[in-house]
């Protein structure tokens, strides 16, 4: 089923809650727009969120007003008018707070995830999951109006939600399935028969639970998704100027005036429902803000009035997602851990990342953006996240790390952890950037309520294990009701002697081991607890380094890749290097690759994928891809590479390459050189068939004697591989002014004339691997598929292994009895008349199978396939077969080399279409022959008549061939 077209949003607002992060997201929007995640035209804002102080409804009536300004000044306009809604499409994302598991929030959240059809190869955060699903999935479809997304859940939706707009006025909020169980400690709606309403509970009582079920069990959870109208957006807008609506909004913050926290769903959304009574709504309190702000319950009460004035008469209806899940990301670790783990998969999720020794990765476990090296065990259920480690560890099962690098390794050599989480921190003190390490346990809550837990065991039993006391941890005056994780300070940021490491927190697990001199270095340290180290974490810095192991990882994915020779494309890793300025350090790798492998076809590939990441660095702008390259610059690294000096030829490449990087122009002129290096080191692999090239001596003709070559042309039914070679009568006659020859074919009669004028005779397969190394000299390039039709008889299959030296192996196809007859009388060949010239063709294919860009190498796959299909056909006999080989034959041809067919041959095969089993051009189409199957035999006047009523066909003409059956023949002629 095709995705829908994406929304072209004109504007996409992310609200965060830090005002030093603002710059941070904006530029995270950005990066995404260069991966073309998000439509180029789109503005992007990024904004300090307020919800802190004024909830998740203010927030999102603070980013209208802020989107409203925008469009209002891009407008023209010196004053904010709601009349830039009527034709906007608007997304609010909103990040929400601080998340325990994760520097930079539920948003920015790493999901075990990859897309094989990204055009850019990232590490995929619940924020590009929801982005997919509001543009792809959930916004196509609907009115212009604003989106509102919550990131703090993980979603799922089915590509064609099936949403109806018709006639859709008011909000919309949209509804995913849960379980009553689930639904007793999240949000859930009551609605009537029409989609409508009633009214929305938190935690509701089983009772009220029962109302919201569905025939099917499930009910429509609150999902964090709403969609208003132009004219319900322009009626919220409108309360940013009425007391106290306006202190939900900077600028009634920037006035001066008290914060009122609203939430978008019990305040904003709730005075819609059908079922709720005015009275009801006005002395009702969200259950978001809690019981602590009850003093400023009448500020609320004129609050609700306004929203009540301004949004009562507006539509609230749920669209439920039946096939859809809501997962929201609580602070508990179990919940976490389970979230990124698949609990029914056999091995481990193992995402963009680079790991040495996998079979010591347990089950159900997930590794992200990581670079492990050496024994790195990994237990059951266990994440591990943007570190870079250095075995040998162990890491148990039920444990989440994250952000360590390989300076902290050691620190875990010789532990086994278990229900755990430990993270790495980025963090800024007074100015100065510096590392700080978390360790809590799985099972450990981030309630303020409750008797508390710390690494899985009651405070008293830590205190007696480690020797910490509460006055460590907390100030004497606080009460001990208040007394709880969130802010027990535990957390070294500084040490006055040393930088700090994991070690500071590890020693905690095994206190005997370690003894009072670290809990002495502890006390020692300044210690925040974690609240405290929230307005601390440098988001920045915690971004550029994941980034930074990303393409480190990602260094070793292409080396790896490349030397073992895989089929996965490095496209999309080297648009990302490209794209986030650090091309430099993938071709540096790509150097060394290619001078150090010693392998001519992985060398290939290497500087292939060089000229790659040149030609993306041009962005479209500097000409053609394919074209000349034989610069006087480029001679001296060629010359090395002729050579066979592949070390100093890859340097001299380098050493030229860095004089081609400051225009476009150079950079594509730059990108056809290394392609043509990469020709040499293929023309080189190629010429190793001359092994398998040899004579023998014979009589010399006589004077004035002609040595006459014939042999039949060739045609393909499948692989390139499968060849069914055809004579037509004299066309490589001596005297005939007919050339119905391929190249290589005329190259080996050419070879066995020669050799045999000079006393030499050569056999067939020895000549087949002689054209091959010929048209490697004449530096036309081409395999060997030319040959085999042409200079053995009959039908066959041709083969070459994946190795050096290469050789061609034949074998013959043996056919029922009377079936080369019926052949025959089903052939024919049309010459179209459209002829072209097909090296650029060959430079595209190979820069594609280069690229191993999925759709081509899952098509070579299927031409291999399809190839054993076909000569199944021919040794049943059956022309039906034959056809439909034929026919997909060429649709995989088209894949493979996109333009080689012209607009008049696709004109005169739908022509032909009724007529055949199947059709074909011939080779790649350069020769403008095409070969049909007729479905009735000796059809060529029929079909001369048929192409004599089409116009537009230009000069063609209809041939009768035959299966050959002889092969290459040489004669000797008189005079």
């Amino acid at each position: 089923m095709e995705q829908p077209k994406g929304v072209d949003w004109t504007v996409i607002i992310l609200t965060c809650q830090y005002k030093d992060s603002v710059e941070v997201f904006q530029r995270e929007l950005e990066i995404r727009q260069k991966r073309e995640q998000i439509p180029t035209r789109t503005l992007l804002l990024a904004v300090e969120d307020p919800e802190v102080h004024v909830g998740s409804g203010g927030a999102t009536l603070n980013a209208l007003l802020v989107v409203a300004e925008h469009l209002s000044a891009r407008a023209g306009f010196t004053v904010v008018t709601s009349d830039v809604l009527h034709s906007a499409w608007i997304l609010i994302l909103h990040m929400g707070r601080d998340f325990p598991f994760d520097d930079c929030g539920r948003a920015f959240t790493c999901l075990p995830v990859e897309n094989p059809q990204a055009p850019v190869e990232a590490v995929v955060c619940n924020l590009d999951c929801l982005l997919d699903i509001m543009s792809h999935r959930l916004g196509p479809g609907s009115p212009p109006g604003v989106w509102v997304c919550s990131t703090d859940m993980l979603l799922s939706v089915p590509p064609n939600p099936g949403i109806s707009w018709d006639g859709f006025r008011g909000a919309r909020v949209i509804a995913l399935p849960g379980s009553t169980a689930y639904a007793r400690n999240h949000g859930v709606y009551l609605t009537d028969s029409q989609g409508f309403v009633l009214d929305i509970y938190y935690q509701g009582t089983e009772a009220e639970i029962q109302r919201c079920a569905r025939p099917d069990g499930r009910v429509p959870l609150v999902s964090g998704l709403v969609f208003f109208s132009v004219e319900t957006a322009e009626h919220l807008l409108a309360t940013h100027v009425s007391p106290p609506l306006d202190a939900c909004t900077y600028m009634g913050l920037d006035s001066g005036a008290r914060p009122v926290q609203l939430s978008l769903f019990f305040d904003i959304l709730l005075c819609m429902a059908r079922n709720v009574r005015r009275e009801d709504f006005l002395v009702g309190q969200p259950p978001e803000m809690g019981q602590g702000d009850a003093d400023i319950a009448g500020y609320r009460h004129g609050a609700r009035a306004e929203l009540w004035r301004e949004l009562r008469d507006q539509p609230l209806t749920v669209a439920y997602v039946p096939d859809g899940s809501y997962n929201y990301m609580t602070n508990s670790a179990s919940e976490f851990l389970h979230s990124l783990t698949f609990p029914g998969a056999p091995g481990a999720q193992v995402v963009h990342s680079q790991v040495e020794e996998r079979q010591l990765l347990g089950a159900r476990s997930s590794v992200v953006s990581c670079l492990l090296e050496g024994p790195v065990q990994l237990g059951p259920g266990s994440v591990l996240q943007h570190c870079h480690l250095r075995g040998p560890i162990h890491i148990g099962t039920g444990c989440f790390v994250s952000g360590l690098d390989v300076a902290q390794s050691e620190a875990l050599h010789g532990l086994e952890l278990h229900d755990l989480v430990l993270q790495g921190h980025h963090v800024q003190l007074h100015g100065a950037r510096s590392r700080a390490f978390t360790l809590v346990g799985r099972l450990d809550s981030w309630e303020r309520q409750g008797t508390g837990t710390y690494l899985n065991m009651s405070w008293s039993q830590f205190f007696q294990k480690t020797g910490i006391r509460d006055w460590d941890l907390w100030d004497p005056d606080m009460p001990r009701i208040e007394r709880c994780l969130l802010n027990a300070r535990l957390f070294p940021v500084l040490h006055p002697s040393r930088a700090l490491g994991p070690q500071d927190m590890l020693w905690m697990l095994d206190p005997q081991e370690a003894g009072s001199k670290a809990l002495r270095a502890w006390r020692a340290s300044w210690r925040l607890s974690w609240e405290q180290l929230q307005p601390c974490l440098d988001r920045a810095a915690t971004l550029a380094s994941r980034r930074h192991l990303f393409f480190r990882q990602a260094l070793h994915k292409a080396r790896h890749v490349l030397e073992a020779r895989q089929d996965l494309s490095l496209r999309p890793l080297i648009q990302a290097a490209v794209r986030e300025g650090c091309p430099g350090p993938l071709m540096a790798t790509l150097d060394q690759v290619a001078a150090g492998v010693g392998d001519p076809g992985v060398a290939a590939r290497a500087l292939a994928c060089v000229a790659d990441v040149l030609g993306c660095m041009a962005e479209g702008q500097g000409g053609l891809r394919s074209g000349p390259a034989a610069n006087p610059e480029w001679v001296r690294p060629f010359s090395y590479l002729e050579c066979g000096d592949l070390a100093r030829g890859v340097a001299a490449l380098a050493e030229e390459r860095d004089k081609w990087l400051s225009r476009p122009a150079l950079l594509v002129r730059a990108a056809r050189h290394y392609e043509g290096a990469g020709q040499i080191l293929i023309r080189q692999a190629v010429m190793s068939a001359q092994h398998f090239v040899s004579s023998v001596p014979v009589e010399l003709p006589a004077p004035g004697q002609w040595v006459v070559a014939e042999c039949p042309a060739r045609v393909d039914f499948s692989g390139a591989l499968l060849k069914a070679a055809f004579i037509c009568a004299g066309i490589v006659s001596v005297h005939s002014k007919l050339s119905l020859s391929t190249s290589s074919i005329l190259a080996g009669a050419a070879l066995a004339a020669l050799q045999r004028a000079a006393g030499r005779a050569v056999g067939t397969e020895a000549l087949i691997h002689a054209v091959l190394h010929l048209e490697q000299v004449l530096t036309t390039g081409g395999g060997w598929q030319d040959q085999v039709g042409g200079l053995m008889p009959g039908i066959k299959v041709g083969r070459s292994r994946p190795q050096l030296p290469l050789k061609v192996e034949v074998e013959e196809i043996t056919v029922p009895a009377g079936f080369v007859q019926k052949l025959n009388d089903h052939l024919l060949l049309v010459y179209t008349g459209k002829t072209r010239l097909a090296r650029n063709l060959l430079q595209d294919v190979l820069r594609s199978w280069y690229a191993r860009l999925p759709a081509v190498v899952q098509n070579a796959h299927n031409l291999v396939r399809h190839t054993e299909e076909c000569a199944e056909a021919f040794r049943q006999g059956s022309l039906p077969l034959l056809g439909q080989c034929l026919t997909s034959y060429w649709e995989q041809k088209k894949l493979m080399a996109p333009g080689c067919e012209p607009l008049a041959v696709r004109r005169m095969m739908d022509v032909l279409a009724p007529h055949v089993h199947g059709q074909s051009l011939a080779g790649a189409g350069g020769g403008g022959f095409l070969y049909l199957l007729t479905k009735e035999p000796r059809q060529k006047e029929a079909l001369e008549a048929v192409l004599a009523k089409t116009e537009g066909l230009g000069n063609y003409s209809i041939h009768l061939v035959e299966v050959d059956t002889q092969g290459l023949s040489l004669q000797l002629l008189g005079d």
